[in-house]
């Protein structure tokens, strides 16, 4: 008998405890999910921005405001007002109000001190304009799927990208944010290094240097010769040799280029240039390129000027 009455009084216990929390009202972030449903808010089970017990999670209140009316819409009200913040549609808050939620938890990160003022903080870029948070999978995140969404924005650097010779992006083997910070950067571009020469050598070791022969152009900026994000020409490059070299250095060409083209015709093709140099070798196979192979530096000890810089040997 004596069990049987502990077990009775422990029954009653606890149904009394699951009544009381089934009749309690929900409040905060739970109360949300009441009415939003997974037609508003997608499954969210493995985002760290998904409603969780765990009280040290940012929630919908963290992002969103208290939002005590739209919560419980007042009696004397048509339509439920919205919430304290919103982030998408014609109610939303303005660009920098809207990143500004973001940053009051993101802001420990060094990758972002410097989105105050930036490009994309200058052209009223938000944190949700690339992010999408009501979700387990944000594109942007993903090594496949970021280019797409920077594309939507940088069109003409989709097209580059589908040019015979780019950057692995289109093979998934690079992504945007492999050469730039979209977050801010002391470099030009929004590349993450300090310059577009420093973004470079952290894939191109070899291109660094010091050399004794330092190419100009090369030391300067990378981007004067390639262009990274794609190029009809192989490695990259902006224009095909000797044109290219021709920018900077004089054409090495008998009687001017226009002899080429003029009446040396043919023969000045074969003949010699006015520095000794054969025609053939400029303007055939790899161009300036035939002999000048280390064209980024040379460690040839030659010390005479003009002499065989930026070669092997």
């Amino acid at each position: 008998m004596q069990i049987k009455s502990s077990i009775a009084i422990f029954s009653l216990c606890l149904f009394g405890l699951l009544g009381s929390a089934w009749s309690a009202t929900p409040t905060g972030a739970a109360l949300c999910v009441t009415c939003h449903d997974e037609e508003d808010l997608p499954d969210m089970s493995k985002s760290a921005h998904g409603f969780s017990a765990d009280k040290r999670v940012p929630d919908c209140i963290t992002c969103h405001g208290p939002s005590p009316t739209h919560a419980k819409k007042p009696a004397d009200v048509s339509e439920r007002p919205h919430p304290d913040r919103m982030f998408i549609r014609k109610f939303a808050l303005p660009a920098n109000e809207r990143s500004a939620v973001c940053l009051g938890c993101h802001n420990k990160d060094p990758k972002r001190a410097l989105w105050a003022g930036s490009q994309h903080d200058n052209a009223d870029i938000a944190c949700n304009s690339c992010h999408k948070i009501h979700g387990n999978r944000d594109k942007v995140l993903g090594k496949t799927t970021q280019p797409d969404v920077c594309y939507t924005c940088h069109k003409e650097q989709r097209a580059q990208m589908s040019r015979p010779s780019h950057h692995p992006v289109t093979e998934g083997k690079m992504t945007c944010s492999d050469c730039h910070n979209p977050h801010g950067s002391a470099g030009p571009k929004l590349v993450k290094r300090d310059s577009t020469n420093d973004t470079c050598f952290t894939c191109h070791a070899e291109k660094r240097g010091p050399f004794v022969h330092q190419h100009e152009p090369a030391v300067e900026d990378c981007s004067i010769c390639h262009n990274p994000h794609g190029s009809t020409i192989s490695p990259m490059l902006k224009t095909r040799p000797p044109i290219l070299c021709q920018q900077c250095h004089t054409p090495h060409v008998a009687g001017g280029v226009g002899a080429v083209g003029g009446q040396g015709g043919v023969a000045a093709l074969v003949g010699s240039t006015s520095a000794g140099k054969n025609v053939v070798n400029i303007w055939q196979g790899r161009s300036c390129l035939n002999c000048h192979t280390q064209v980024h530096g040379s460690n040839n000890p030659a010390a005479v000027s003009p002499g065989p810089q930026f070669l092997m040997r």
